[in-house]
């Protein structure tokens, strides 16, 4: 199958309602052209796992201004006031996670695990609702996977197989991210033959990615 498509393409899977992993950390490493795509198509009701909103101008904040997001879960907000007045006027509904249990339950989602097991949040009302084991005497939170109908992933250089490579600290979220979601669609800045990667330099395999576009347009 040919991987590397016109964004164009890539319209008709996108849905209403739908659940979307986005990379990226503060806007860094985010598929800004992705974003574009989605904020044109104004889907609605989307559910977007990340690490953050970003900032209301760019990348996933762009989503929560225009009121195309029902649920963010997330470790952190407070670089988007937007997302805070939502959430406190009850428009948006925000599931606040610390940053390495968010990572791992996405991991846990991608590689088919049946939840974490974490001690962070013991105590705290991060454990509301939530099931406790106690192991060897120390009380852990049972934290369930999580999982996307697209993960919208950025990549440095990406080959026409869908090998990524990621540079700097534009790799964070984004190689997780392309493991726990049914439909993987990547940005990439440079689009390169097959074998003008190394196997070294590959940090994503392009087994997991359904389609490559080329961003930075």
């Amino acid at each position: 199958m040919k991987k590397v498509v016109d964004i164009d393409d890539i319209k008709p899977l996108i849905k209403d309602g739908m659940t979307l992993m986005i990379g990226g950390f503060l806007a860094c490493g985010t598929p800004e052209k992705l974003i574009d795509l989605l904020v044109d198509m104004n889907v609605k009701e989307l559910t977007i796992i990340a690490n953050d909103t970003a900032f209301p101008d760019r990348g996933i904040g762009r989503l929560v201004v225009n009121g195309q997001v029902k649920k963010v879960i997330v470790s952190h907000i407070g670089t988007n006031p937007e997302t805070g007045r939502l959430m406190n006027e009850g428009k948006m509904e925000v599931e606040l996670c610390p940053q390495g249990t968010l990572i791992e339950r996405i991991r846990a989602g991608g590689a088919g695990l049946g939840g974490v097991l974490t001690p962070t949040g013991v105590g705290t009302i991060v454990e509301e609702g939530k099931q406790k084991l106690n192991i060897n005497g120390k009380e852990y939170i049972l934290e369930l996977p999580l999982k996307a109908d697209i993960s919208l992933v950025k990549g440095n250089i990406v080959d026409e197989m869908g090998n990524i490579f990621y540079k700097g600290t534009t790799r964070n979220f984004n190689p997780i991210i392309a493991f726990a979601a049914d439909t993987v669609i990547v940005e990439a800045d440079e689009i390169v033959n097959i074998g003008q990667l190394t196997p070294e330099e590959v940090m994503t395999p392009g087994v997991v990615v359904n389609y490559v576009i080329k961003g930075g347009e």
